[in-house]
């Protein structure tokens, strides 16, 4: 049988798009189907004949196909889900001697079994990709901007003005303040209001990962660096955060050994993994934060010298709650309103009583023992107003555990026998104990839990509780 050499039968074209083109349909500019193979009907469970003239909704579930013939726009590897399945269609606008005529649709497989078969391959890599855009939603973005650290005192002003000005460069800052202050929300500001806003925000806590895994968390490792070595390795703080910026929490407390690490890592802006072989290039801000004085610690050889001129380009320091005291109800008002949402409660206000008992406090925790205060209050709150019946024992009475240096002088004027309760006396020497043990260590976590013959976890667990 001979045919023209000019032009293929229609029987030759439509036996070629079915065993070479996947899945295909043809629409006219109203959504219409005009052509749609027999291969993509065996999997939609329908036939040629019942879905030509159709229009494509009602055969083909969650298409586009109607909306590329309005937009005349290609829609190039898209995914479409069908029947539960993620598939990977094209759409492209059909134009015949200039004028639009309809849409052409593929789908990339021509059967449920090429389909399943792909899917075992490419559905754990969605999973993967899935997860870690939720993680980078969720952990690896600025959370907090300029607008959440509130506040009129002069000083903290001056610092939030200064945060937001050096927001644009990319040099390294350092924020200094006591425990609680909010220097990672300065972080966090700094990094959402900087060309850098859209890449990752790593943070990173010096003092809570062990020293032997500190190098690995930061810089990562090759697959066999170590027994229990994840296969194919795993990426360090640095790489996760490149593009981006990497916050350094407690660096006062980063042993030696790995602020060398870390200097070498600035100077030459590139990592190499443990285990590994091939330095790799980073592009990585540093914010580093510490409630240490770290030039006492130079003096003392505790921090090197050059890590700590190489950090303290840009210096912020962020005044302690005790120093603003004026800011205290405004801040107290913002955090009910966060723990509104998180306790599903409306319109929780404080009573004056307890503003004025808040201001007497001389909150050794800062912002982080306020938020702890009034959640507490809240936790125990029946009716719509925080009164001095809600807050924690230690703010009911005048005595407050974490001034125990003070409570010996205050004892007996309080109480002509000098008793106070057990509680509070235990809580009290804790605190005592806790306070003279870090001064004998110099401020090192680590030594003073050796001091007080406790482990470092039970020590930052009370340190934290008595917000130290």
């Amino acid at each position: 049988m001979k045919h023209s050499s000019s032009k293929l039968p229609y029987e030759w074209l439509e036996e070629i798009i079915n065993l070479a083109a996947e899945w295909v349909v043809v629409v006219d500019c109203d959504g219409v189907i005009l052509y749609i193979n027999s291969a993509y009907c065996d999997f939609l469970e329908t036939s040629v004949k019942e879905a030509i003239g159709r229009h494509v909704t009602e055969v083909i579930e969650n298409t586009r196909m109607h909306i590329v013939t309005k937009t005349r726009q290609p829609e190039i590897a898209s995914i479409h889900s069908i029947k539960g399945s993620e598939m990977i269609a094209n759409r492209h606008p059909l134009f015949v001697n200039d004028q639009l005529v309809g849409a052409v649709g593929t789908v990339m497989f021509r059967n449920s079994e090429d389909w399943l078969a792909y899917s075992k391959k490419v559905q754990p890599l969605l999973e993967e990709l899935k997860y870690y855009k939720k993680r980078f939603e969720n952990e690896l973005k600025s959370k907090y901007s300029f607008d959440d650290l509130i506040g009129e005192n002069e000083q903290f002003v001056n610092a939030k003005k200064l945060a937001q000005r050096v927001s644009g460069s990319q040099s390294a800052v350092l924020l200094l303040g006591e425990s609680g202050t909010g220097k990672e929300l300065f972080a966090h500001g700094i990094h959402g209001a900087s060309n850098r806003g859209v890449f990752p925000f790593v943070r990173v806590n010096s003092a809570s990962i062990p020293e032997h895994l500190l190098e690995s968390e930061l810089f990562g490792y090759e697959e066999g660096a170590f027994t229990g070595a994840k296969k194919g390795g795993k990426k360090g703080k640095f790489e996760l955060a490149h593009r981006g910026t990497i916050f350094l929490d407690e660096i006062g407390d980063m042993p030696l050994a790995m602020q060398s690490k870390l200097l070498r890592v600035l100077q030459e802006k590139e990592i190499e993994r443990v285990g590994g072989q091939t330095p790799t290039p980073i592009d990585v801000r540093v914010i580093a934060a510490t409630h240490r004085n770290l030039e006492e610690m130079v003096k003392r050889g505790e921090f090197r010298q050059d890590l700590y001129y190489r950090l303290n380009v840009m210096k912020i320091e962020i005044p302690s709650l005790k120093q603003r005291t004026e800011d205290l109800e405004a801040i107290a008002n913002v955090l009910l309103k966060k723990l509104e949402k998180k306790f599903n409660r409306q319109h929780i206000t404080i009573s004056p009583e307890v503003i004025n008992r808040l201001l007497l406090h001389s909150w050794p925790g800062n912002i982080r023992e306020l938020e702890n205060v009034l959640e507490r209050s809240v936790n125990v709150l029946d009716e719509n107003v925080i009164r001095r019946a809600h807050l924690p024992l230690y703010l009911r009475e005048d005595i407050q555990p974490n001034e125990a240096d003070e409570e010996a002088q205050d004892a007996f004027k309080r109480d002509p026998a000098g008793i106070l309760p057990l509680k509070q006396t235990l809580a009290a020497a804790e605190v005592k104990a806790l306070k003279q043990a870090l001064a004998a260590a110099d401020g090192n976590k680590q030594e003073a839990a050796k001091i007080l013959g406790i482990s470092k976890t039970s020590f930052y667990d009370k340190y934290k509780f008595y917000g130290l």
